[in-house]
């Protein structure tokens, strides 16, 4: 038996076939359907695809066959890939130098008589094993059955650069799920190391003003009220980008405690929002039981609602909320008679930091942290959410999330 000689850069070719991160995994019905289809198409009792490492020959996929490997010096399909660009075909191998000694053409039961084997190649043409057919008996492949082979051996290419994108994919994932929890932890670290210095300039300024508020003209005092405004509203930008980063544990399955009444729900987050302007909220007709994570939904309906509040230019503001109980999920429904939101801003509304009204009814700008926070928990939630609204008129914000169970 003669031991095929390496024409090949071996090194670049082992180090892609290890890249492919594809050897001793299991069985995958989309290589089976191949061999299964050349071992058909062929009238082959045997069909395989194998791969060539630096000591042995491993098979992929198989058809008729129980084997799974064998010494590299052994395999027929080392010799194959020693060709790239070239088909192998071995009409008896028992005629054969090569193979006239091999263990395979020698068995006394079932020996390896035809051969041919369809290199396997990556995008650089490294040979990394081969798409084969074998048989007991000497035999030669027409015209079709081997164009049906050039493509099939074309299917499996396609297969194992599928699955090197799929790995690059899933690294790039892994990636950034650990760059965006570093990223979490430093804006809340950032967050909290700041919002006590901002608490401590507040209260300063207030104590100046108490202090020193008959010896501060008109303008100081002035210059005071726009230092206190600016850092309440940092304090606020701050706190909602704690808000955001803490939704994926405001959200998880595991706060949810028990049933709890719609309008119960809906009073105590007028409460909370303590509204001490001119406003008529009307609550849905029926009333029903909510078994979901009562914190995000609180915050979902504190921002949303909140929004309808600080974003309403009318004499009254008026809200509707609507809602309904479906099988799997709950639907909301929320509309004020506020500013509007553009129609070219209404698609990016929803993304950190877009704000679609520049000013709310007191003159404030938004951070646009609010509303992505809504979007990211009703998504954690099993939901979707989407607004639709006319300048001037109205806006609506409808959204579902997902039935739960107890968890405790």
């Amino acid at each position: 038996m003669k031991k095929a000689e390496s024409k090949i850069k071996e090194e670049k070719r082992i180090a892609s076939l290890k890249n492919l991160n594809i050897l001793d995994t299991p069985a995958e019905k989309q290589y089976d359907n191949i061999t299964e289809l050349a071992a058909y198409i062929c009238k082959t009792p045997i069909a395989m695809i194998s791969l060539i490492d630096e000591n042995r020959q491993w098979i992929k996929s198989k058809t008729g066959t129980n084997f799974s490997e064998c010494p590299r010096e052994m395999a027929f399909c080392s010799h194959a890939i020693l060709n790239p660009e070239n088909n192998m075909e071995i009409e008896d191998t028992r005629l054969e130098n090569r193979f006239k000694d091999n263990p395979f053409v020698t068995a006394e039961e079932e020996p390896i008589i035809f051969y041919a084997g369809y290199p396997i190649r990556d995008k650089n043409g490294n040979s990394l094993g081969a798409l084969c057919i074998l048989d007991h008996k000497p035999r030669k492949l027409t015209k079709p059955q081997k164009q049906a082979l050039n493509t099939l051996r074309n299917q499996v290419e396609i297969l194992f650069e599928l699955r090197e994108k799929n790995k690059e994919l899933t690294q790039s994932k892994v990636e950034l799920r650990q760059h965006n929890s570093s990223l979490k932890k430093f804006a809340g670290a950032v967050s909290h190391d700041l919002k006590m210095p901002l608490a401590s300039i507040i209260m300063t300024i207030d104590i100046l003003r108490g202090k020193y508020a008959e010896k501060l003209d008109e303008q100081g005092l002035e210059y005071l009220k726009r230092l206190k405004q600016s850092s309440l509203g940092m304090s606020e930008y701050i706190s909602h980008i704690l808000e955001y980063y803490e939704t994926e544990n405001i959200s998880s399955e595991d706060n949810i405690d028990k049933p709890f009444a719609l309008k119960d729900f809906l009073e105590r987050i007028v409460d909370i929002l303590n509204i001490d302007s001119n406003c008529e909220i009307n609550f849905p007709e029926h009333n029903f039981d909510l078994v979901c994570n009562l914190s995000a939904l609180e915050q979902i309906f504190v921002n949303l609602l909140g929004n309808s509040l600080k974003y309403n230019d009318k004499e009254k503001t008026i809200i509707d909320i609507a809602a309904e109980e479906k099988k799997k999920y709950y639907h909301f429904k929320i509309t004020d008679n506020g500013m509007g939101i553009p129609k070219e801003e209404q698609e990016n509304i929803f993304q950190l930091f877009s704000i679609a009204t520049d000013r709310d009814r007191h003159g404030k700008k938004g951070n646009g942290i609010g509303l992505s926070t809504v979007k990211k928990i009703v998504q954690k939630l099993g939901g979707k959410i989407k607004v639709d609204s006319e300048v001037g008129k109205y806006t609506t914000f409808e959204f579902t999330i997902k039935k739960q169970k107890p968890t405790k």
